[in-house]
């Protein structure tokens, strides 16, 4: 386990609220200099526990406005590899989880419509190892911030 302290974890969180955040900004809520937060955020980047910056995307302005998650079914004796190749290839596919027990995976998936939802779903079942999949359509969703 890293050792960070009750400071890490605030800049963490208020980083995780919003990734532009300046130095400045954070210093004034922890209560460090600009200088200690860089640092701060420098170790914790060096130590991976950042492991990125990211935006959020509202992908139905996009023209993607359909979520869903599909779980996978595969032969037993389906490496975990081959899974993870196999869905990752689709650009529809946002999230591949490898998972224990049955399901064998879970992809979350984004599509323009039902039909490209379905063509999708297609590509995935034509893998020679796959038995079954199901599918469950996001209606809605909330990101957790801290």
């Amino acid at each position: 386990m890293t050792d960070v302290d009750d400071t890490d974890l605030r800049v963490l969180q208020l980083l995780r609220e919003d990734g532009r955040r300046t130095y400045s900004e954070m210093a004034q809520e922890v209560g460090l200099s600009v200088a200690a937060v860089k640092r701060r955020v420098d170790r914790l980047r060096e130590l991976g526990v950042i492991t990125g910056f990211t935006v959020e995307i509202d992908h139905a302005k996009l023209g993607w406005g359909i979520e869903a998650f599909t779980e996978i079914r595969y032969v037993g004796t389906t490496g975990v590899e081959e899974i993870m190749r196999d869905a990752a290839e689709l650009p529809e596919v946002q999230t591949v989880f490898t998972i224990a027990g049955d399901p064998d995976a879970l992809v979350h998936l984004r599509a323009r419509d039902i039909g490209h939802l379905q063509q999708v779903i297609d590509q995935l079942r034509r893998s020679g190892t796959v038995t079954g999949t199901k599918t469950l359509m996001i209606l809605g969703s909330r990101s957790r911030k801290n």
